[in-house]
């Protein structure tokens, strides 16, 4: 076998194993990760294939065959994040701005010192609530400084272990908990926030432990905590938001449970998929940090925002409180085996040794 056909043969059978190996419900980081670049996956398969035509027979056929079906495959789990689908959460119509509320979130990276670079991005956003995510002490510091005048109310957990967290808002919160929910290193904010219009939304605001080889060698921790929050969700419903960095894709089999199991509505199905990390590398980015909203909203704005120093960009979403326009959008919903697992999931990472 001539060399260029023997490492394009190997080329295309590392693109499958990678597509099939995403499929296995095993929560083992490395068969995860192969959720995250599909994108990329689908493109390098695009390549292979045209590789492929200039191929004698009897090797041209089955390996642009098995390009294309790794295009088609990775299309699958792409295509809802573009402008080719449907949109899942409707387009808000003009006016009745106090029903609206404005969120940013931004991973600030603990070790990022450049505070004044985010600091004048919300102060040109001007947004109502701000949720940051690995800031420590440090970070506190400067965030007070700058915001606590113009965002009075705020819930800070200051961590130096990359987790974490704090929310300025210059709208009230109401019956705000901060919770330990699957792992006891890892915080969460649950609050109620009251808009201008006297309605009132319940925001949970995570980071759970991501599936990587310096942090957990399984997804179980991350998975078991928003499926948790799913559940919640799905008990108690009412006008919801869910803001963070999950450390996990929108496409990934965790994240599309986890709107199944809540009901929640992704706004970027639609509309693009908002990549946010990482902010250094073009080529390798993906969408981490996310807004999910019930059915009660409507989407305003979504924009990515620019980098500030960090590996994530910062997002921001603009939702309004419609609940008359409830019906018009089509809720994920879990089956039977699918509440099963979840149940099982939270189960098993609530009885197991904790890993930090």
């Amino acid at each position: 076998m001539p060399f260029y056909t023997a490492a394009l043969t190997a080329m295309v059978a590392m693109l499958v194993a990678a597509t099939l190996v995403a499929k296995l419900p095993l929560r083992w980081w490395w068969i995860r990760a192969c959720e995250f670049p599909r994108l990329q996956l689908a493109f390098a398969a695009l390549l292979t294939a045209l590789l492929c035509l200039p191929l004698d027979p009897p090797w041209r056929w089955p390996l642009l065959a098995s390009s294309l079906l790794v295009v088609v495959l990775q299309a699958r789990f792409i295509l809802p994040w573009t402008r080719l689908w449907p949109v899942q959460v409707q387009d808000a119509e003009p006016g009745q701005q106090e029903r609206c509320i404005t969120l940013l979130v931004a991973n600030v990276l603990t070790p990022n010192r450049q505070a004044e670079r985010l600091i004048e991005i919300i102060q040109r956003q001007d947004p109502d609530v701000v949720l940051t995510l690995e800031s420590d002490d440090w970070w506190q510091e400067r965030l007070d400084q700058a915001l606590e005048e113009k965002w009075p109310h705020s819930v800070k957990i200051p961590l130096d272990n990359l987790y974490g967290m704090h929310l300025y808002s210059r709208l009230p919160l109401v019956d705000t908990r901060v919770e330990w929910l699957i792992q006891d290193d890892i915080p969460s904010i649950h609050t109620d926030i009251m808009i201008a219009s006297g309605d009132k939304l319940t925001l949970h605001a995570l980071h759970p432990r991501p599936p990587a080889p310096n942090e957990s060698e399984e997804s179980l921790w991350r998975d078991a905590e928003l499926l948790l929050v799913g559940k919640e969700i799905h008990r108690h419903p009412k006008p919801t938001v869910v803001a963070g960095d999950l450390n996990d894709v929108a496409w990934s089999r965790t994240t599309r449970l986890f709107c199944r199991i809540s009901g929640m509505l992704d706004p970027r199905q639609g509309r693009g998929r908002y990549s946010t990390f990482h902010a250094r590398y073009p080529l390798l980015r993906w969408p981490l940090d996310h807004i999910f909203t019930s059915e009660h909203f409507t989407l305003k704005r979504l924009e990515r925002l620019p980098a500030f120093g960090s590996d994530h960009f910062p997002i921001l979403a603009t939702l309004c409180f419609r609940p008359s326009r409830s019906d018009e959008h089509d809720n994920p919903e879990a089956d039977g085996d699918e509440r099963a697992w979840a149940r099982k999931t939270i189960r098993e990472a609530r009885s197991r040794e904790q890993e930090s």
